[in-house]
């Protein structure tokens, strides 16, 4: 790739995909999870993962500026001499990125056809579809992109804000709790592990640290101000969902309960400006993490950690092969994936993640010991919690991660010895 100016991410266009890839199908999907674990406390699932993503946001930009290279948790085990280690961790990054483009377009296509009354076989290709033409833009190269990315952040965040005020402007304590609720402290901290692929996309920026204005400023600045952004965003919009239609209609429509709650405040004009924003904030997602994850791939490529295909560019200097590769996968899982399991296995994989990133940060002395404590801590902890859970909602799903850590730990133990 080239570095002239117009290549180069702005501050404004790296917020933008940080905020894009964090919202992404987030708060759109996952909400109805998140209050049927937590109930009335489910805005403090959003406040203890968004904790967990602000500490980890920390250890990630004081980590990529002080080795001063793009490529993040792979990048910095192979600057410690871990080649082993990274090469793992680069199979199962990218295992979780596909995990969370599939439940980007499979958001995308259950609003889309709720709207129009069509079934789930057409939610399934219309998610696919939005794989394929976002991926057509990604080929494009980073101007577009980062311009496509911007417009698609501001229109849906124009219309979160809007459905938050209305519903906080209806305050009702009462609406926040699903019938029958039974959930203490830890019902908000199992629902903050359920949904924390929603906090991941942050770490979508540290793959594109080489192509930024002023990187050592541009990153850390724009990353923390999008998680603290995201975090409220979260809290308003689960608020204000929750007592425009009540916790039980959420935990009920689960998959599109924003389409509810807009439908509630603002009638049909509601309900389609809602179903609008949901397909700006998956298309944002889906663009920023096939946009960072080719680039990761691109990188580990290069290291001979994966296949050459992986690393071929086309003549923007796009990594065609990876970006086609992780679009692929991610349409497989559309069609064939349960999303409450996606969402789960996506959150496991990045809890696992961002642990390990908060203990190098920790011991590399590259952040507060307070900030690693509570990062890999507060990850690890929700990491586990989760991983029980799954063993009764989504066996399959983790004993397909498990088999995918066995196999990648074997990979990086045969590249140690190589």
């Amino acid at each position: 790739m080239t570095e002239n100016k117009s290549e180069k991410l702005s501050f404004s266009a790296a917020w933008a995909m940080a905020v894009g890839g964090m919202i992404g199908g987030g708060i759109f999907s996952v909400l109805g999870v998140v209050i049927a674990e937590a109930g009335r406390l489910a805005w403090l699932s959003f406040v203890f993962g968004g904790t967990i993503a602000l500490a980890t946001g920390w250890s990630y930009s004081r980590l990529t500026v002080s080795g001063g290279r793009a490529g993040g948790i792979y990048q910095f085990l192979r600057q410690r001499g871990r080649n082993g280690a990274a090469a793992a961790i680069a199979w199962v990054l990218i295992l979780g990125y596909v995990l969370t483009v599939s439940v980007y377009a499979h958001t995308f296509g259950a609003y889309i056809s709720h709207a129009f009354g069509w079934s789930a076989i057409i939610g399934h290709g219309l998610g696919i579809a939005a794989i394929l033409t976002i991926t057509g833009v990604n080929l494009l190269g980073v101007g577009e992109s980062s311009l496509t990315e911007i417009i698609l952040v501001g229109g849906k965040l124009l219309v979160l804000g809007a459905l938050a005020i209305a519903g906080l402007m209806h305050w009702s304590p009462p609406a926040l709790s699903p019938s029958g609720e039974h959930v203490g402290l830890t019902g908000a901290v199992i629902g903050a592990a359920l949904v924390f692929m929603a906090y991941e996309g942050f770490q979508l920026l540290v793959y594109d640290y080489e192509v930024m204005e002023n990187p050592q400023r541009t990153l850390p600045t724009a990353m923390m101000s999008a998680i603290v952004a995201v975090i409220l965003i979260y809290i308003s919009v689960a608020l204000g969902a929750a007592m425009l239609v009540g916790a039980d209609r959420i935990v009920a429509d689960k998959e599109v309960a924003l389409a509810a709650a807009g439908s509630a405040a603002f009638g049909e004009i509601g309900l389609v400006v809602v179903t609008i924003a949901a397909a700006f904030s998956t298309g944002s997602a889906i663009l920023a993490t096939i946009f960072g994850t080719a680039r990761l791939a691109h990188r580990v490529a290069a290291e001979r950690d994966l296949p050459g295909f992986f690393g071929r560019t086309n003549s923007e200097g796009v990594p065609v092969g990876a970006t086609l590769l992780i679009a692929t996968a991610a349409c497989l899982l559309v069609w064939v994936g349960s999303l409450g399991e996606l969402v789960e296995g996506a959150s496991l994989v990045f809890l696992l993640t961002f642990a390990g990133v908060n203990l190098l940060a920790w011991r590399g002395a590259v952040v507060h010991p307070v900030v690693g404590l509570v990062g890999s801590l507060g990850a690890l902890s929700a990491a586990i919690l989760l991983g029980w859970r799954m063993l009764s909602t989504a066996p399959l799903e983790l004993a397909m991660i498990g088999a995918v850590l066995s196999v990648a730990a074997a990979f990086g133990f045969w590249r140690r010895r190589t």
